[in-house]
């Protein structure tokens, strides 16, 4: 279905997608001063995976839009890998830019060079080259995730991450798998880079509503659902005729080691208060002695 439009158009809303996916991700590792959760290991793989996409979709005269969406993916994945290195490791922002500087230029050389090669392949009616960049490509966006399937397995929670970085990100593949359509030939592996990340993404979904989501809402369900005439536990804990023996009081100190506060620990602070206003009085008759 050739449609040069159609294809810029969707190939444009899927680099814009790709343009922006990872910045409300950098903003909230930013906000929090931390990384926890968020895996640098799939940064850096979605940074190697621009490579070869990048080879593909240029060698392959996609539309401009996806000749430029693998590049601001290395960068951005780039960035974040090096917030993570920054707010984890602590590393220095000098090593962070010493670090993540050699290898945005080596991919950058690797990548040109690549293009000339795949040129010169394409010129001798050779396929394999092509495939081997898409698969690649795809490999690396799937283990990129994949691994954070493992944290998921792991600690039985969607941590670390923004969904709203996972919707545009989902979002920009969506839009390049269905401009791929509209190219004048249809690309197989095309469809399949962007797909696999797509329904790898669906996935990360389904966990997060699993895991996080539903949690959350049986406890305002179960919340809701107690009756209004029922003691809360705040209640309870404070009333003598519900609890005489473990009565426990909260105090509004200034330690966090000092909050909970039992009978017997009130009854020895209290005579070790009047032993020292004693101390104090005896003190005073010797002085005016």
């Amino acid at each position: 279905m050739d449609n040069p439009v159609a294809a810029n158009v969707l190939g444009t809303a899927g680099a814009v997608c790709w343009s922006v996916q990872l910045i409300p991700q950098i903003i909230i590792n930013y906000r929090r001063h931390n990384t926890t959760g968020l895996q640098p290991s799939m940064m850096m793989l979605w940074a190697c995976a621009g490579v070869p996409l990048g080879v593909y979709n240029i060698t392959k005269n996609f539309n401009i839009a996806l000749r430029i969406q693998p590049q601001i993916l290395t960068l951005l994945s780039l960035v974040t890998w090096a917030q993570c290195r920054y707010y984890d490791k602590k590393w220095p922002v000098s090593r962070c830019l010493l670090a993540a500087i050699p290898i945005a230029l080596l991919m950058a050389g690797i990548q040109v060079g690549l293009i000339f090669a795949l040129r010169v392949a394409q010129s001798k009616h050779l396929t394999w080259p092509d495939t081997l960049m898409a698969v690649l490509s795809a490999a690396f966006l799937a283990a990129g995730v994949l691994r954070h399937y493992l944290d998921i397995y792991i600690h039985r929670s969607v941590r670390g991450i923004s969904f709203i970085f996972v919707g545009i990100d989902a979002a920009g593949d969506l839009f390049s798998l269905i401009s791929v359509f509209f190219q004048p030939t249809l690309d197989i592996l095309g469809m399949v880079i962007y797909g696999t990340e797509l329904v790898l993404w669906i996935g990360v979904f389904a966990c997060g509503g699993y895991f996080n989501l539903l949690p959350w809402v049986k406890q305002n369900l179960k919340t809701r659902s107690e009756p209004d005439g029922s003691p809360s536990a705040s209640e309870m804990s404070t009333d003598p005729t519900t609890h005489p023996s473990h009565n426990i009081s909260l105090r509004n100190m200034p330690s966090s080691t000092s909050v909970f506060r039992t009978p017997s620990s009130e009854f020895t602070v209290a005579r070790a208060r009047a032993g020292f206003h004693d101390t104090d009085d005896e003190a005073g008759a010797i002085s005016q002695r």
